[in-house]
């Protein structure tokens, strides 16, 4: 049960539930939690991107993950391969007196998806934040993952797109993001590679296409 799982519920009225999150239209009314709920309690960015992402575009979001854990911020993504584990990786790097890192899964906190993040996401269990929507034993299914995307969008003041190609969940996440009157924020790249058509395409709908 939980207990083994070393997990606790986080519920809507808890005070370590995140707080911008309890302010978002849907927010799951009880949470799933490993690690340190504190962590929750700072001002967060989501960094979110494409699982196929270019070598330099993982290097940026893990030296973005890094600067913005080292300024106080935490880093929230969803420990999908590519830009995600790069953003918890490089936040983690900051260290213990850095803002921290939340990772928000589609599955059961018990369960590690994808396999290969298996020890990042009890790194992040042991010295950050894990949240989960669904039961114990639940695997990631297709439809959690949107689910799960709107939960990083409401827990972050913003919501940064490091590559992302259109239609990709990332752009679900900035999109939700944007109607909650959040923070949109996309790295512009070439018009000839397709992982940066969906970050264009937020910047011409009006995201700050920022830090470069």
């Amino acid at each position: 049960g939980m207990k083994r799982a070393g997990a606790r519920y986080l519920f809507h009225d808890s005070p370590d539930y995140p707080p911008l999150l309890r302010e978002a239209e849907g927010a799951p009314p009880i949470l799933v939690a490993r690690g340190v709920p504190a962590i929750a309690a700072g001002p967060a960015v989501a960094i979110v991107g494409a699982r196929n992402a270019s070598a330099a575009a993982i290097k940026l979001a893990r030296e973005f993950g890094t600067g913005l854990a080292e300024a106080g911020y935490t880093v929230v993504s969803g420990l999908a391969r590519g830009i995600d584990g790069a953003a918890h990786r490089g936040a983690m790097s900051a260290g213990s007196s850095g803002g921290g890192t939340i990772g928000v899964i589609a599955s059961g906190i018990d369960i590690a998806y994808p396999p290969e993040h298996a020890d990042l996401q009890e790194a992040i269990a042991n010295d950050g934040l894990l949240l989960a929507e669904q039961p114990l034993g639940t695997e990631p299914l297709a439809r959690h993952f949107p689910a799960r995307n709107r939960i990083i969008a409401g827990i972050a003041a913003g919501t940064l797109v490091v590559e992302a190609a259109p239609k990709s969940g990332s752009l679900i996440t900035a999109r939700l993001a944007g109607g909650m009157g959040r923070e949109v924020m996309a790295i512009p790249g070439s018009p000839l590679d397709s992982r940066s058509r969906g970050c264009n395409n937020l910047i011409r709908e009006g995201a700050i296409g920022d830090l470069i």
